[in-house]
């Protein structure tokens, strides 16, 4: 099966304080290949731009009410008065808070479940079969 990559630019803010907050060019990247991560590449000025991966459940869930712990937590809010994500992220080089407009996320997500529906990633990764296959040379 030949991969599909869903791809999204979008601008997200890095949230500095209650008051202030810069303009961070992301990218949302979903690989059929990797079926149940979502990658997010931040473009912030530097030579070369800051990934993230984890799971595409967790965003989906994100969107809609608090979740996550430890390095990825995503939660539903406003920010003058339009729906946004916001997404911390906690790593041993430092913390980030990034907020990202609902719409475009959700939008993006939504065509992610259309090419990969919840609960069929297995299939993609082919474990049934190599299982079935490794099970079967040993008989």
């Amino acid at each position: 099966m030949e991969e599909t990559i869903v791809e999204r630019e979008l601008e997200m803010r890095l949230v500095l304080s209650a008051e202030q907050s810069v303009p961070v060019p992301a990218r949302l990247t979903y690989r059929t290949s990797d079926p149940y991560a979502v990658h997010v590449a931040f473009h912030i000025g530097s030579e070369h731009p800051v990934y993230w991966t984890f799971a595409r459940e967790l965003l989906v869930e994100g969107v809609f009410r608090p979740c996550g712990h430890g390095d990825v937590r995503i939660w539903p809010s406003k920010a003058d008065g339009r729906n946004v994500v916001l997404m911390a992220l906690t790593s041993p080089n430092g913390d980030a808070l990034l907020e990202a407009p609902s719409s475009q996320v959700s939008a993006w997500l939504e065509r992610t479940l259309r090419v990969v529906v919840p609960g069929t990633e297995r299939e993609l990764l082919g474990i049934d079969d190599g299982l079935a296959a490794l099970l079967s040379a040993e008989a």
